[in-house]
């Protein structure tokens, strides 16, 4: 395959997506009553929604779009304890204990996903593997030694390595034993058709656009509806409500690259990422006609990185050195968010919210994390308490005093001082498939022209805290820079915390400003 891959020739629709049916559950059409609402129907909305149903309570999940397209839909499929080289830096963060615990809950989710997967016969490719950590660099060396022994101490099966059955020249590596990959859309496909069951009950193309705590929550849709909830689960990725809890401040958003490939030579039984920059995963999943590997990597804050389709070749170029690409039949990317203190928020949305959960920040680790988060929010409704609260905690100081607290506050400060100083071209002449921030009369606009001629313009201004937006080229969405959220080039709401899409004007420029085109 030539070095400069046909980006437009792949499929954009991630392989978990494209490989499963559709859902077609129902958007809410009425005023509703409910004990445990759950906004977000991911892996981490709808596992709670599975434990809370089997446990016979009164449970509901509203999606804003369909379940299981969001990010739990755009993942590597990965379950594992093994979150690259954490536990050393937990240890000396947070302590034995609280390391102990994180890596008690993630352990256990891999064995309640296969508990899940066994006892309802649920054909997802469930498969257990070791997951590795390598680097090619010798400064990481020490640092994969004291992960080896960190990891050893809190109990989990970590071993040292100085090969890999990757056709890669390393320096070292650490392997966990037994964890796991899946199809995570099969997984949660059938998960879906359990809650309700169980008598839960599922709703999409249903946005919550406001939130009124008290008891009950006061949950209103973007059509109007009323949710009264006696207890509201907030799963929705970013938190849709703040509720005081500072979240904005303390959420960093990061965007992943996906390529799906197929190649002559077999994968390894195994899962791999490396340590150093650029960071590279990989792992493979069977299909229709063999196989495909996971090319995954070129991490960077959303809306800061260089042009979208460079991180794409980039992974193109990195397959193209280990393997014989034959064909490259899926890309897609992925957004995360990420913690200071490199721990999730999983408990009561505040120190005083009794009736309010979230459950966000798991750093790219959400498949593992969202179900020991949902295991968290079980126990605390059930029982009043969680073997793994501390770890999770959403109030813990720790979140307030590190160090990347005050860079990412410091970054979004001067992005949004920045959006508002830059001006934009005065040419709204645009090729097709071209975007750029236009003047027009003193205001600024993004400007989008389709394949077909049309220029869609749109209010570059996020809805969520008034940061500018920037043109994602490989994606052709309005990205976010501050706090993730995303827009069509129409100014629909992709994802973030933003409620609302940004203003649209078409084509009607002349609103604007007359006789501009």
């Amino acid at each position: 395959m030539e070095n400069n891959f046909q980006l437009g020739k792949i499929n954009n629709v991630p392989y978990w997506i494209s490989s499963t049916p559709k859902t077609n559950f129902p958007p809410l059409k009425e005023d509703i009553a409910i004990d445990y609402a759950i906004i977000g129907g991911g892996i981490s909305g709808l596992t709670t929604a599975y434990f809370l149903a089997k446990e016979g309570l009164n449970v509901a999940v509203f999606e804003a779009d369909r379940i299981c397209e969001g990010t739990t839909g755009r993942t590597t499929g990965k379950i594992t304890s093994q979150h690259n080289l954490l536990y050393y830096k937990l240890i000396e963060k947070h302590g034995y204990e609280i390391a102990k615990s994180y890596a008690d809950a993630n352990d256990t989710a891999i064995d309640l996903v296969e508990s899940i997967i066994n006892t309802n016969n649920i054909d997802c490719d469930f498969q257990r593997l070791p997951a590795f950590v390598f680097t090619q660099e010798d400064n990481y060396i020490a640092d994969i030694q004291r992960e080896v022994k960190a990891a050893q101490d809190i109990g989990l099966k970590a071993n040292y390595h100085s090969t890999i059955s990757l056709p890669l020249d390393i320096k070292a590596a650490i392997s966990f034993d037994n964890q796991a990959q899946f199809h995570p859309r099969k997984y949660l496909l059938s998960l879906s058709s359990l809650i309700t069951k169980f008598k839960g009950l599922i709703f999409e193309n249903t946005p919550i656009i406001s939130v009124e705590a008290g008891k009950p929550c006061i949950l209103t849709t973007k059509k109007g509806n009323k949710i009264k909830a006696s207890n509201l689960i907030i799963c929705s990725h970013f938190p849709c409500y703040d509720g005081f809890g500072l979240y904005f401040t303390k959420l960093n958003p990061k965007r992943t690259y996906i390529l799906a490939i197929k190649a002559k030579e077999p994968f390894p039984k195994g899962m791999f990422i490396n340590a150093e920059k650029p960071n590279r995963s990989l792992r493979y999943h069977p299909c229709e006609d063999g196989e495909l590997i996971l090319v995954v990597g070129d991490s960077h804050k959303t809306a800061h990185g260089e042009s979208e389709d460079t991180h794409y070749q980039n992974l193109f170029n990195f397959s193209n050195e280990l393997f014989t690409v034959e064909d490259v039949r899926y890309r897609w990317s992925a957004q995360d968010y990420t913690t200071p203190d490199d721990l999730p928020y999983v408990g009561r949305l505040t120190g005083t919210t009794e009736n309010i959960y979230v459950a966000t920040g798991f750093k790219k680790w959400g498949l593992s994390n969202s179900t020991a988060g949902a295991m968290i929010i079980k126990n605390l409704i059930i029982d009043g308490k969680s073997p793994w609260f501390d770890a999770f905690n959403p109030s813990r100081g720790s979140s307030f005093t590190s160090k990347s607290f005050f860079l990412q506050n410091f970054d979004v400060g001067k992005e949004l001082i920045k959006g508002k100083i830059n001006i934009g071209s005065t040419d709204i002449n645009l090729e097709k498939g071209e975007a750029k921030i236009v003047q027009i009369d003193r205001g600024k606009y993004g400007a989008y022209r389709d394949m077909d001629g049309k220029i869609h313009i749109v209010d570059t201004t996020c809805t969520h805290m008034g940061c500018e937006v920037k043109w994602n080229k490989a994606e052709k969405s309005w990205d976010c820079p501050c706090h993730g959220s995303r827009f069509s080039y129409t100014g629909d709401n992709l994802e973030g915390p933003a409620a609302y899409p940004l203003n649209y004007y078409g084509e009607d420029i002349n609103r604007i400003h007359p006789n501009i085109l």
